[in-house]
């Protein structure tokens, strides 16, 4: 029986999601980046699906639970980084039993290496009392978005960096995915977002919302930094035979010193019960979460402002990984 992962849209059994506790790694932002973490996984626990929030310590814990309702679960586990997308489990359906798969981790090739990162993805999946596995190579789980019938997109950028796996080819890479996860087709995109310290992680470019159909970025305004990797992703998309939706981005966002920030609508969170969109203050947030509402007909969508979280290096898909009903 072939490897089945579950595309995100699959029925949850809960969410984990990483409260941030690291001042260094939110210079001026690290109340606000809580609060609006806490509003994300408030969201999800008032839609009613479990929600398992990881803190660090006693004192993280207090912060979070002042922030939070009683229906937000709290975990204290050690962890560095938030970014629980690509340091947590990937659970699949493995000879009809659920099962984790644990990659291994070298802090977004080797640029943020934090303490137990490379432990946390285990400890959660044996939490949940499911086997680990673990993989011959390096993935983290925000480098790739599959649509359920076995199809998988991912970035050049990222998955093709020396950084992360240099002796591996192209096709040994592809071989990895469908052994690992049960992908048996990919679709290559080129470069991620500009300044995206993951090197081009996919889940904030291109995004699956059902099998086939890939959710993409449109340029807003002449000044959109990214408008030459969105029309390459769209071409390559269409040339493998993808359907492409498109949703506005949020333009062109700035940090207080005038670096480009990462900023994409493309990082919401899908859950069993709701879908949660990044916002950043911008003129097209509200075009950009009704594009979105209109990729999930089934479900509600909310927008939650993410531009503090956006200011640590990711948003609220980064943040959080699902524990799927196999």
């Amino acid at each position: 029986m072939a490897v089945f992962f579950p595309p995100e849209w699959h029925p949850q059994r809960w969410i984990w999601i990483g409260f941030p506790h690291d001042g260094d790694e939110w210079p001026g932002f690290l109340d606000l980046a809580q609060e609006q973490i806490a509003a994300f996984a408030n969201a999800v626990a008032d839609s009613g699906q479990e929600v398992r929030l990881i803190v660090r310590d006693g004192g993280n814990a207090a912060r979070a639970r002042s922030l939070c309702g009683e229906a937000v679960k709290l975990e204290t586990r050690r962890y560095g980084d938030v970014w629980l997308r690509d340091t947590g489990p990937l659970v699949v359906r493995d000879g009809g039993h659920a099962s984790a798969r644990r990659f291994g981790f070298n802090g977004w090739g080797g640029k943020y290496l934090m303490d137990g990162d490379q432990q946390i993805g285990a400890e959660l999946a044996e939490s949940a009392g499911l086997p680990v596995a673990a993989a011959d190579w390096v993935l983290e789980g925000g480098a790739l978005d599959g649509d359920g019938t076995g199809l998988v997109v991912t970035t050049e950028q990222c998955l093709l960096n020396p950084n992360r796996n240099p002796g591996l080819s192209r096709a040994e890479i592809e071989g990895r995915l469908n052994r690992d996860l049960g992908y048996d087709r990919v679709l290559w995109l080129g470069d991620g977002l500009i300044n995206d310290h993951t090197d081009g992680h996919v889940d904030n470019l291109a995004r699956f919302i059902a099998p086939n159909v890939l959710a993409l970025p449109r340029a807003t305004g002449s000044d959109d930094p990214n408008a030459a990797i969105y029309a390459d992703a769209k071409a390559r998309a269409a040339a493998f035979g993808v359907t492409v939706r498109e949703v506005p981005s949020p333009g062109r966002v700035e940090s207080a010193g005038g670096r480009i920030e990462p900023a994409s609508y493309m990082n919401f969170a899908i859950t069993s019960n709701l879908v949660v969109v990044p916002t950043y203050g911008t003129a097209h947030d509200e075009d950009g979460v009704a594009a979105v509402q209109a990729l999930f007909p089934d479900r509600p969508v909310t927008g939650i402002l993410a531009d503090a979280v956006l200011a640590g290096g990711g948003s609220f898909h980064c943040a959080s990984q699902q524990m799927p009903q196999l």
